[in-house]
């Protein structure tokens, strides 16, 4: 066990397991159904990892580290706030596609340790994110033919 007591490790992963049941549910009561299968079988499988952990907590059985460190926190800020952006806004404000685009530019962007001064790894950034999103696009619209949040740029 870490140094975190038992009690916050039961409260943590409750609390996981609580928004995992909150995202299924909304997930399985959203129409059309066709629309929601693949936002349906991820939400099963993370609702039922979710309540193992919990389960692990609650007997005891956690192997759980000390936590993260400040360095750590300060390293998964940025991406965390592009994340929360990206889910709360600009997927449905500017579409699926292009707000991925935006997003994952944003996020090699940030981590990408490749000088930013240099005009080759900026275009080599661009080309990287335009591949990812034509793999996106592939995936979901194309092989997994999935609804995707569509507004201005689909």
């Amino acid at each position: 066990m870490s140094d975190l007591p038992r009690t916050q490790h039961i409260v943590a992963s409750g609390l996981i397991a609580a928004v995992g049941i909150g995202v299924a549910y909304i997930s399985y009561t959203s129409e059309p159904a066709r629309a929601f299968l693949f936002p349906r079988i991820i939400s099963t499988a993370f609702v039922v990892l979710a309540l193992w952990t919990f389960g692990k907590a609650v007997l005891g059985k956690t192997k759980v580290g000390i936590g993260l460190s400040a360095e750590a926190l300060r390293n998964i800020l940025p991406g965390l706030v592009v994340a929360l952006v990206y889910v709360f806004w600009a997927a449905q404000a500017l579409g699926f596609y292009t707000a991925s685009g935006i997003a994952f530019f944003l996020l090699l962007s940030l981590y990408d340790p490749a000088p930013h001064d240099a005009v080759r790894t900026w275009v080599k950034r661009i080309i990287v994110t335009a591949g990812f999103v034509a793999v996106m696009y592939g995936l979901f619209a194309v092989l997994l033919n999935v609804y995707t949040p569509r507004e201005i740029f689909l």
